[in-house]
């Protein structure tokens, strides 16, 4: 979907559909929507006066404007509280307005950006919050629908329309947003997509298109590379499956020697049934999301090599499938991590964990000055923060700090959890170096002290299985794949500053 930018008047605006913003408890149209109300004949205020709309968050009237302006409808779309609005206001208001766009299966629409508070940020910052809502908000996988119950539209354009603000610097927002939302379109596709056809090779196909059409360099290692790297975690779990691990590699701007140097990790389980611990039947074929981690490093490190950011970034993503079978890992194995040290298996349904460890171990050689993990690593996550905030713990306060800065900043909010040494003796073995379960108590944060184990630099370890998925349609997130990640990334990577 296209955003643009146009300079213009509202009702000489030729457009199937107005969108407008309005606050909570607003008795009477200002601005922008005062001008449109004298040429709608008082339609707007009427509305307004009848108390039939309350202006709440994610409410949206419709009023007919019987050709009084040259759009027939006018969308009001509610901001909620005046004293509550913030970033994420504008991008569930947006998302929320072009899903009703789509609703009514229009293939454009105009949003009147001067009917939000525009002193509130630069006009860059909202022409970014607005695309991101409006593009993300537009989103649906329907590629495996081959019988629809009435034809539909595809939502291919929406206008911002300004009066005073300029285009120009507007625009500069848009381009950078369609970026980001690009690659967050790339990581629900990659979720979406059923597990046969999401199979590690395929996930590493995808990073090298990245790579061709952006240039980042993408190196894939086989079974024959990982077995001779020694990265017995990525051998182990994908013993039993018919296709072999892939190890993604994918590297920007390493030239640049005096630029800082930040590695993000992904989970690539491409489908978990859970090994020989195997998970219950019901809700198994959602496993197909515990790649989420790998797919949001891809879009990333697309992300960052398209807005050129001024920095060192690699991106590796461990990938493979979890399968049992008469070769599959097993309770009670031992398996040696790249960086020698032993585990013994407790579950082989805790196997995020294990691809980890060799990755985190490889980010070493190359001496960073922060990693940040993304991984679906453990079910407690969403018993700790329910399904609306990422599960962060850290070996580094100030590393940790910028990410949740980030996550404010984005959208995709962080909270710390605690990773004292106390947890790191849950996850210690009487027979091996570490076990990958602790005792049943504290599983996001044991995930995490096992994971620390493998770090000797600044780390971040994002725990996304609360927001990897959604159940429920939110204001600019469909129902499925979330795409979570990428927004953070880049936020946390723009918003950089040594201090």
């Amino acid at each position: 979907m296209e955003v643009i930018v146009k300079k213009g008047k509202a009702a000489s605006e030729k457009t199937t559909a107005l969108v407008g913003f309005f606050f909570e408890g607003t008795k009477r149209p200002e601005g922008v929507l005062k001008e449109l109300n004298s040429s709608l004949k008082g339609k707007i205020s009427a509305l307004l006066e009848s108390g039939d709309v309350k202006g709440k968050s994610g409410e949206v009237s419709l009023i007919r404007t019987d050709r009084l302006i040259h759009a027939p409808r006018l969308f009001l779309v509610g901001l909620g509280k005046r004293e509550k609005f913030e970033k994420e206001t504008v991008r569930q208001a947006a998302g929320t307005a072009a899903k009703m766009l789509k609703q009514y299966r229009l293939e454009e629409g105009t949003f009147l950006a001067e009917t939000l508070p525009t002193q509130k940020f630069s006009p860059e910052t909202w022409g970014e919050l607005l695309t991101e809502g409006a593009r993300l908000g537009a989103y649906s996988f329907e590629r495996y629908k081959t019988v629809q119950e009435e034809p539909k539209k595809a939502l291919k354009k929406v206008s911002l329309l300004v009066g005073r603000q300029a285009p120009a610097r507007m625009e500069r927002g848009v381009k950078i947003a369609t970026i980001i939302t690009d690659s967050v379109y790339r990581v629900r596709d990659l979720v979406s997509e059923p597990s046969n056809a999401v199979t590690p090779s395929r996930l590493a196909a995808v990073a090298k298109e990245i790579g061709q059409k952006t240039g980042v360099k993408v190196t894939v290692l086989e079974k024959p590379a990982i077995e001779k790297l020694g990265m017995g975690g990525l051998l182990g779990v994908s013993r039993a499956s018919h296709e072999g691990p892939r190890f993604i590699i994918m590297e920007y701007n390493l030239k640049a020697k005096h630029r800082p140097l930040f590695i993000f990790v992904g989970k690539g389980i491409t489908f978990d049934t859970g090994g020989i611990s195997i998970k219950p039947a019901n809700n198994m074929e959602q496993m197909k999301y515990d790649m989420s981690g790998a797919a949001a490093v891809l879009g990333t490190l697309e992300a960052v090599t398209r807005l050129k950011l001024p920095f060192r970034v690699v991106g590796l993503a461990p990938t493979c499938e979890n399968m049992p079978g008469g070769h599959a890992y097993k309770p009670g194995d031992i398996l040696k991590a790249l960086n020698g040290k032993t585990i013994e298996v407790k579950n082989t349904d805790a196997e995020g964990r294990l691809i980890l460890a060799d990755a985190l171990s490889y980010a070493q050689r190359y001496k960073p000055d922060g990693v940040v993990d993304l991984a679906t690593l453990t079910g407690a996550c969403i018993i700790a923060v329910g399904n609306f905030v990422i599960a962060l713990m850290t070996n580094n306060d100030r590393l940790a700090k910028k990410v949740m800065q980030a996550g404010e900043s984005s959208g995709e909010r962080t909270w710390q959890l605690p990773l004292w040494e106390e947890y790191s003796e849950l996850v210690k073995s009487e027979i091996a170096d570490i076990k990958n379960i602790g005792d049943g108590t504290a599983g996001t944060i044991t995930g995490a002290a096992f994971l620390k184990e493998f770090v000797n630099y600044p780390w971040v370890h994002l725990d996304i299985a609360s927001r990897a998925w959604t159940e429920k349609d939110l204001p600019y997130i469909p129902k499925g794949a979330v795409g979570i990640g990428v927004r953070l990334l880049v936020d946390f990577l723009r918003h950089w500053k040594n201090e």
